[in-house]
């Protein structure tokens, strides 16, 4: 049986992505393919248990049956780590992570281990990123954004970091580089790396299609209550616009499916965004949404013309600059109804990573 672990340099480097595009693209060349979240810090609730919420990913969309409590064995819930520094009792964590692999890998030809972020990532807890690989019985592949300099330098500190576990890091794959300055980098980082005996086992272009949030995903993380437009809600953003100016300003700015963030009583900026269509297209708005902040509702005959404009209007309690900053700070996460999205993933690893050059140095 072949085993991969997958860690980051940081968080949301996109060990989800790589890990959801190699399992799809390692179902065409092994028949049977499993996959372990050791520890979460994401869950979700299901079937009664707390399930990291990758793994629930994992299972729906790539339809591995391995059971989601030991795909997900351990889950940092609120007030894990303090407990544990309280009561530490790192051979029952151990145990719970081995018994999980041992049923998750029976009769697999190839698992696929995601880790949680850093090599260092757990040490609080003693079971980093570095001990679960050795622990498993690994080899790792590091995911790292896009650059030059600090990606290198990211790598070579988890590298020794997973080495002095005993751990070998089977390459990298540098993930999210800017298309205009693909090239460059990714001449630049292979030259780099391979200097340090580093193998380059990819390097993905950005996609911003795979970092926009939908409206579904920003209620889910903000609270933020539906005023209307609830059939609209999995439209995605490909920009925010803060309407804190003048009208004829904000005109300016509004592009194809932005976001207007606005104080619910600026009855003139709201109404200026309605009358924004797309080009060709008279009867569709260029927003695909807006959050009014504040708090405020608008006067009726706008809240009026809001349900006809065939796009989710939220209300937020906070003022402007807070709701900017929340919607800005989300973490967007890949979900199994986004079909698109999960497509684009696995075309991308198929094209742009060595799946032939993993094998071989399994």
């Amino acid at each position: 049986m072949k085993k991969i672990f997958i860690a980051a340099t940081k968080q949301n480097d996109g060990k989800t992505t790589v890990s959801l595009g190699l399992i799809r693209n390692f179902q065409n060349i092994f028949k049977k393919v499993g996959f372990i979240k050791p520890i979460g810090q994401r869950y979700l609730e299901e079937e009664g248990f707390k399930i990291d919420e990758d793994s629930v990913l994992i299972e729906e969309v790539c339809g591995i049956k391995c059971g989601l409590k030991d795909m997900s064995p351990i889950a940092v819930e609120k007030g894990f780590t303090e407990k544990y520094i309280a009561r530490p009792d790192r051979q029952s964590i151990s145990r719970k992570i081995k018994e999980s692999f041992n049923r998750v890998s029976k009769r697999k030809d190839l698992v696929i281990v995601e880790g949680t972020g850093h090599a260092g990532v757990g040490s609080v807890f003693d079971h980093s990123n570095a001990t679960v690989a050795r622990l498993l019985g690994c080899k790792v592949i590091l995911i790292s954004s896009g650059g030059v300099g600090r990606p290198i330098d990211e790598i070579i500190l988890n590298k020794a970091l997973f080495e002095r576990e005993g751990v070998k890091l089977l390459g990298v794959i540098i993930n999210k580089v800017l298309p205009d300055k693909f090239d460059r980098i990714n001449r630049l980082v292979r030259m780099g790396l391979e200097r340090k005996g580093v193998n380059v086992l990819g390097v993905l272009p950005y996609n911003p299609m795979l970092s926009r949030s939908t409206f579904e995903q920003i209620i889910e993380e903000t609270g933020f209550e539906i005023l209307c437009g609830k059939d609209y809600l999995e439209r995605s953003v490909s920009q925010v616009i803060v309407g804190a100016m003048e009208p004829a300003d904000a005109v300016k700015y509004i592009t194809e499916d932005s976001l207007m963030i606005t104080p619910g009583d600026r009855q003139d900026m709201i109404m200026t965004a309605l009358s924004c269509f797309r080009e060709g297209d008279d009867k569709k708005l260029k927003l695909c949404g807006m959050v009014l902040s504040g708090g405020i509702t608008p006067e009726q005959p706008v809240m009026s013309l809001l349900g006809k404009a065939g796009i989710p209007v939220l209300l937020a309690k906070a003022d402007t600059y807070d709701v900017a900053t929340s919607i800005h700070d989300l973490t967007v996460k890949i979900r199994p109804c986004d079909k698109v999205k999960i497509e684009a993933v696995v075309k991308l690893v198929k094209d742009n990573v060595d799946l032939k050059k993993i094998l071989f140095h399994l």
